[in-house]
């Protein structure tokens, strides 16, 4: 409730903001009043559609059009405010509180002329978000990127020097509204002939019945080595009220069942190897372990259960907590994690090589691109598909390829 309460109170802190800003740069009072009155209501329908949201149900689109509003009106506000708000410091600081009051009293020109710009400039910025969230929801979704990486390692075994990997994750095939994007997609992960492709989770948002549509596409993809998969939180289907267990199980018996259809080797806390040239590495995926009350199904034990320690091992794991909290301590030394997940909140900014932010790190210590520990190293995979919020702002769809190297990356 308290976090309830503190919501609100930022949203009318926001909305007190933009109403100064629009009240002094619009000589209109219409305009003014008219963008408040929408702004309730998006607020007023975002709220209903929380308190009667079923997520049993799935998600559905009156839910994700009050969230697209939500964020459409809110996110720009928090610009005007951030802008309002810095001015009102220093008008505090420069003039001091009883100067302000009087120059307002007396009528004043010079404080309120510079209010009136300050306001343009925050109601210019706010354009900027805005007109970005707009794109992502229009076409951000399907801005799919392929990110490659090039990782050594000295005990890599020598035939696999120069091996290239393509990981994928959380599809969500349930929230697609155009497959002839999704094909594109397809089309571009085979370009990159990777030898081999992973995927790490959540193929579906609840039903096994949200893959069918797609799975003639994604059959479409190919591996010289084959094509590896792992479930996500949302693959058990624990999201949705089922009429009964047994008919849960059966979902996730068919989930699995269409992924082998479309060539996936569904690995489910097991091991394999890929061998080369009279060499080999060891494939590890684990079913789902996530922190913060998530299905932990996933046994790291179990999975490497019949490869050696000293095999040179790549992990397929949904959720990038289980490599926080459990993989990087393990003594069997795993040289590489794949995961997904996060979907880098499917909103953030990004220059890449320079800077990526977004506040799903306050969640997440490792949240997207490669990590190191140890050692060891993590990439956590932006995510191909989205949930919930249809679109995604600077954090885009991602295909990511990385190629193995033998030996120190000094060399």
């Amino acid at each position: 409730m308290l976090r309830l309460i503190l919501f609100i109170l930022i949203l009318l802190i926001l909305d007190f903001y933009t109403f100064q800003a629009f009240k002094v740069t619009f000589k209109s009072q219409i305009v003014t009043y008219i963008f408040t009155f929408l702004s309730l209501v998006v607020l007023g329908n975002f709220f209903y559609q929380i308190f009667t949201f079923d997520r049993s149900n799935g998600i559905q689109f009156q839910f994700s059009l009050a969230l697209i509003l939500l964020v459409l009106f809110y996110v720009p506000k928090i610009f005007i405010a951030v802008t309002l708000l810095g001015e009102d410091i220093f008008r505090f600081f420069s003039y001091g509180l009883e100067n302000d009051v009087r120059t307002s009293i007396e009528g004043g020109t010079t404080l309120g002329g510079r209010r009136k710009f300050i306001s343009q400039i925050a109601l210019g910025l706010a354009a900027l978000p805005f007109a970005s969230i707009l794109y992502g929801v229009f076409r951000g979704k399907y801005n799919y990127k392929v990110l490659k990486y090039t990782l050594h390692f000295d005990d890599l075994p020598k035939a696999f020097d120069g091996y290239k990997l393509t990981q994928i994750s959380d599809i969500h095939s349930g929230s697609f509204d155009n497959v002839e994007k999704v094909k594109y997609a397809v089309d571009l992960i085979n370009e990159q002939q990777s030898d081999v492709i992973l995927f790490t989770g959540d193929i579906v948002n609840n039903r096994a019945e949200e893959l069918v549509p797609y799975k003639d596409v994604f059959g479409k993809l190919k591996a010289k080595d084959g094509m590896y998969s792992v479930l996500g939180n949302h693959d058990y289907g624990d999201y949705v009220a089922w009429e009964s267990e047994e008919v849960k199980k059966q979902n996730l018996e068919d989930l699995k069942v269409l992924q082998k259809d479309i060539g996936f080797d569904v690995l489910l806390n097991e091991s394999r190897y890929l061998e080369k040239e009279g060499e080999r590495i060891a494939l590890v995926g684990v079913e789902n372990w996530g922190a913060g009350g998530f299905k932990t199904a996933g046994d790291l034990k179990k999975a490497s259960s019949v490869i050696d320690k000293d095999d040179f091992k790549i992990l397929m794991s949904h959720d990038p907590s289980h490599w926080e909290k459990k993989v990087i301590q393990d003594d069997y030394h795993y040289h590489l994690t794949l995961s997904g997940h996060t979907h880098g909140m499917q909103f953030g900014i990004e220059i890449p090589g320079w800077f990526k932010w977004s506040p799903v790190k306050w969640r997440y210590k490792y949240w997207a691109g490669i990590y190191e520990e140890l050692g060891q190293y993590i990439n956590v995979n932006r995510g191909f598909g989205y949930l919930a919020f249809p679109g995604r702002v600077g954090i885009w769809p991602e295909i990511t390829v990385i190629e193995l190297k033998k030996g120190s990356d000094n060399a």
